[in-house]
């Protein structure tokens, strides 16, 4: 049977769309397969590694008719790329094992039954759907999805706290050492929901949502039970489980009222930061900041004694603070923004900075100083 013959760039986008999930390596060998089931010219392509499940379906030809199996996704796609993006490949199912053909070239591949494929078990309580622009939940992943942990033993902080609350749409992050808040206001009321989304959901989002805007730019539906998310965007269907856990209260960490504010240029900040940066000792990243009336000075030392030193013009009236920060982080928050100003808010050399957009309270980003 013709599971499928269509040109090798549809066929590769929809097997690329699912199978950024799939684990190369895995207890269970099924795992990294995609499950396949044609229900007349349409073939859904569905992938899991038991705690997120993405499903699609295409029109891809073929006979008609009804198929299920399981067959090596990455395999598939590597074979895939290797062909030319205009010729037509088909796929035949032939006793136990999927023929995939393109040109003179034939490669036969062994199958799994679907049969013994784990789909993750849907809640039955999703919450009411409601739906946001894509371009603007990528966007607030973008601002804040740097500053996740990454295996912290606090395990809720390995995501990103997602609220949303009548208008507002607002993501947080944090590993501890620094915090990122990004907000946006939405055209639609949504219910009160407060979860926590793993890491490798986050990440899989921003590989897949799209940032076309516009009148006709397209929406992402999202749904909330205690312990799934459900999305729906783009043809797809994206299940996953939830982080449990009680993310830390964000706005005790946001400081308030610093009697000290810079505003400069984020580029001319950002590219001082990267020149010390290079000098700074691989374990530590430390950087010092000297903030005086009119400049800014950025110095750095490491082990073998080599020391850099960076000053900026600035326009600043306050306190002198001397200050000292993993260079690292003040590099992602000025990396991960667009805005051409960004203002810091100081007290002094031991307590922490926020960094945020001047005349703009949607983005806010805290950081730990460090001693050095």
């Amino acid at each position: 049977m013709i599971v499928l013959k269509a040109p090798q760039s549809t066929v590769l986008s929809v097997l690329q769309s699912v199978s950024g999930i799939v684990e190369r390596r895995h207890t269970l060998p099924i795992l990294a397969n995609v499950m396949l089931r044609k229900a007349g010219g349409s073939v859904q392509f569905t992938t899991s590694d038991l705690e997120i499940q993405i499903r699609t379906t295409a029109e891809l030809g073929g006979d008609e008719g009804g198929f299920t199996t399981t067959v090596g996704a990455r395999k598939l796609i590597d074979i895939l790329r290797t062909m030319p993006a205009d010729q037509t490949v088909s796929l035949e199912s032939s006793q136990n094992k999927l023929i995939l053909k393109g040109g003179k070239s034939r490669f036969t591949l062994q199958t799994l039954p679907a049969e013994d494929f784990p789909l993750v078990q849907e809640s039955a309580d999703f919450g009411p759907a409601f739906s946001v622009p894509q371009k603007t939940l990528k966007e607030l992943l973008g601002q804040v999805a740097f500053a996740m942990a990454v295996h912290d033993i606090r395990y809720y902080l390995n995501g990103i706290l997602f609220v949303a609350e009548g208008k507002q749409l607002s993501l947080v992050a944090t590993d501890g050492h620094r915090l990122a808040f990004a907000s946006a206001t939405l055209d639609v009321e949504v219910p009160r929901q407060e979860v926590i989304l793993p890491r490798k959901t986050v990440l899989e989002l921003q590989r897949l949502l799209s940032d076309a805007g516009g009148e006709e730019q397209p929406m992402i539906e999202l749904q909330f039970a205690n312990n799934q998310a459900r999305f729906r965007f783009g043809g797809m269907e994206f299940v996953t489980k939830l982080v449990e856990g009680k993310f830390p209260d964000y706005n005790r960490v946001i400081p308030k009222n610093h009697k000290n504010a810079v505003t400069l240029g984020r580029q001319a900040l950002l590219a001082s930061l990267q020149r010390t940066a290079i000098l700074t000792s691989e374990k530590f990243k430390g950087v010092r900041l000297n903030l005086d009336p009119g400049s800014l000075r950025v110095a750095s030392s490491n082990a073998e004694q080599e020391e850099a030193q960076d000053e900026l013009d600035i326009d600043y009236g306050g306190d002198s603070i001397e200050i000292g920060f993993n260079v690292t982080y003040l590099i992602d928050a000025l990396a991960n923004m667009q805005q051409d100003m960004v203002k810091i808010e100081l007290s002094d050399g031991n307590s922490s900075a926020l960094i945020t957009i001047p005349e703009n309270n949607s983005f806010k980003y805290v950081v730990m100083p460090m001693r050095i």
